[in-house]
């Protein structure tokens, strides 16, 4: 009878914990679409057919949900990757950098590794290499700002940013240059076709969802065991909310900060590589098209939780694929996602606001986004 107790009492506490920290994003989320709905209203338009639309193009068919799993996969990785950042008290903006730096060495491997051998390589060979190289050139992208945090006290806001301009003029130079197509009817800074070998198979036939988005979902319980069963979690969550609290138990901070910012950039440069590697089997100049300026809204709205991570991805991509659809059926811009995404962003990065307009006491802790400057 004790144990039966206990173990309603613990189910009751897990489901007040999802409850509370799921409330807030959920209300920010009807506001947004709420204030959407009178701006559609406003300049003329039908709010109610403009969500059906919205609805039908990212759930309606079997071709709609596989691409809207296809658009989810990126953001998957990527607001992982911000998250984990936040979880380590980091503000990791240089997501779309190391994205982008994951790309080229993985569509490298892709399509230069067998001419460089003078054989074709099997793809039990070739597939985890192309990867590997994407996500370790991801990590070694953020390792960089970890250390300078680490050991110089720069501001890890400033320095991914640079170094997203960094990594995305280098891109430029390179599929400009040396990795661009020589195809004759090629026009345009991409790089050749990467080996059949290289490349993840989709998931069904006729469909363009592929094995990247299981991989993406089990990463998303990988990080969720990582950070709440493991020590290298501990160690992150801890440096996170208390940096002199880790030092003073023992814990070396500069190590962490390096540590988590290097598996963030990994997780960025993974969403890159599966990109290449599942979906354009190329890379090309603009692909990623914000993948990691989204994450940031995405870890933001799922609470930098691996579970409200996949389902905020799910939501952007739900909007973003189905954008098409509502502007067919409405004639509105496609822009007004773009202005949804935004007004989800403001309720939940100010949450005060949905709070007080739901008149919601503040509960459990809140996330450390990042500490001051030279920390």
């Amino acid at each position: 009878m004790q144990e039966e107790k206990q173990s309603n009492s613990l189910i009751k506490q897990i489901l007040q914990t999802i409850s509370d920290n799921s409330l807030v994003p959920f209300l920010a989320i009807l506001t947004a679409v709420v204030v959407g709905g009178v701006i559609i209203a406003f300049v003329g338009g039908n709010p109610i057919l403009a969500y059906r639309g919205l609805i039908e193009g990212s759930f309606g068919s079997t071709k709609a949900l596989s691409e809207t799993a296809v658009w989810a996969t990126p953001y998957i990785f990527a607001g992982l990757a911000v998250a984990l950042a936040f979880k380590g008290g980091l503000f990791n903006i240089g997501a779309e950098g190391q994205l982008a730096v994951g790309a080229v060495a993985s569509s490298l491997i892709g399509y230069a590794l067998p001419e460089w051998l003078g054989y074709d390589l099997p793809a039990i060979i070739h597939l985890p290499l192309a990867v590997l190289f994407g996500v370790l050139m991801g990590g070694l992208w953020a390792a960089i700002v970890g250390w300078l945090k680490a050991y110089t006290g720069g501001h890890e806001v400033i320095n991914t940013i640079m170094m997203n301009y960094i990594a995305l003029n280098t891109t430029s130079f390179l599929l400009n240059g040396v990795m661009k197509d020589r195809s004759p009817t090629n026009v345009i800074a991409r790089t050749p076709l990467i080996a059949d070998s290289a490349r993840i198979p989709p998931i069904f036939d006729g469909l363009r969802v592929h094995w990247g988005f299981i991989l993406a979902l089990l990463v998303a319980f990988g990080i969720w065991w990582l950070l709440n069963k493991t020590t290298v979690g501990f160690q992150i969550r801890t440096v996170g909310l208390n940096p002199d609290a880790a030092k003073y138990a023992g814990i070396n901070v500069k190590r962490i900060i390096i540590l988590t910012m290097a598996l963030s950039g990994m997780l960025a440069g993974l969403a890159g590589t599966i990109e290449v590697t599942g979906l354009n089997y190329r890379h090309e100049l603009g692909f990623s098209i914000g993948y990691g300026y989204d994450a940031i809204a995405i870890a933001l709205l799922g609470k930098s939780h691996p579970l409200g991570v996949v389902l905020s991805a799910f939501l952007f991509a739900a909007m973003r694929n189905g954008a098409t659809r509502m502007q067919f059926l409405t004639q509105m811009p496609v822009d007004l996602i773009s202005m949804i995404q935004a007004f989800i962003l403001l309720f939940v990065a100010a949450d005060a606001i949905v709070r007080y307009i739901y008149r919601i006491k503040s509960k459990g802790e809140r996330v450390v986004l990042t500490r001051g400057w030279g920390g």
